[in-house]
């Protein structure tokens, strides 16, 4: 075996200890000071360390985020998309009252205002290729949304995308709101949305912000996740990029999502509070 090969093999064991260390920290509601052991250095690494974290978490994964890799990474990686697990206790719906969502004090918090997907149909595990309108055919409903962007670690968005993967892909909680009227015809440009933290706007953009259109996440997030062998389940929420931007918030602020001809969703900010511990390395729930 070459040395960079016995290199990757020991950095993917490694995935374990960087997974139980994320795992511990979130349920503890505790902050990371520094990035829990070496940092990954491929994607195959990031996304060991988050599919031993997902083995680990005491929930039903229930959805995904879909998150940009900015220039120049996206160059490295040879894709502009990544991806991060949502629980099924993470998920909520909007329905007028204010939302409590929760971020970790000490850590990272940010409120993006998104496009939330969600699965019509099972994706074929077999699948490994897709096309946009073949994604286009899945999707079952798109919804105004927001993602809870945080992480434990307050670093998280200083070292590359596979930092982010590693790290549950930093979302810690999914609103989804009104289902979008027409969205079969319509365009991504006609989603005009506004993000206000504590009533003051902090990004105004409209769906078109995100490259390709949700749909072009959507169909990114097919391959990612087959890949992975994880293929998408009918009933899945997809949350398919920051529309607005990703909006730093913190414990006690509000924010709210607003869309042209939409019921606007208030979000209510909270530290989060610890679940449990971890006593051993064996998974709690897949």
């Amino acid at each position: 075996m070459a040395h960079g090969d016995t290199t990757e093999v020991s950095n993917l064991a490694a995935a374990d200890t960087r997974a139980i260390s994320f795992v511990r920290a979130r349920l503890q509601a505790q902050p990371l000071a520094d990035y829990p052991g070496n940092m990954p250095e491929t994607l195959a690494e990031a996304y060991a360390i988050q599919s031993r974290a997902i083995s680990l978490w005491p929930d039903i994964l229930a959805g995904w985020k879909v998150g940009r890799i900015n220039p120049p990474w996206d160059k490295t990686y040879g894709m502009d998309r990544l991806a991060g697990p949502i629980f099924s206790s993470q998920i909520s719906h909007a329905q007028g009252a204010p939302v409590d969502c929760y971020v970790f004090e000490g850590g990272f918090g940010a409120v993006e205002s998104e496009i939330i997907i969600t699965m019509g149909h099972d994706a074929p595990a077999e699948k490994l290729d897709w096309t946009l309108e073949e994604a286009f055919e899945i999707a079952g409903s798109l919804h105004l949304g927001a993602e809870i962007a945080s992480s434990c670690y307050a670093g998280i968005n200083d070292h590359g995308p596979l930092v982010t993967i590693s790290d549950f892909g930093n979302n810690n909680g999914l609103v989804v709101g009104q289902e979008i009227p027409g969205w079969k015809s319509a365009s991504p440009a006609d989603w005009k949305m506004r993000t206000l933290i504590d009533g003051r706007e902090a990004g105004r953009a409209d769906a078109s912000s995100i490259p390709g259109g949700p749909i072009e996440s959507l169909r990114q997030l097919l391959e990612i996740s087959a890949a992975r062998g994880l293929p998408l389940r009918k009933g899945m929420f997809i949350s398919t990029g920051a529309v607005t931007g990703v909006h730093a918030a913190t414990p006690g602020q509000g924010a709210s999502i607003e869309a042209d001809g939409m019921e606007t969703i208030h979000l209510r900010l909270l530290p989060s509070r610890p679940m449990a511990t971890l006593p051993t390395s064996q998974p709690v729930k897949r």
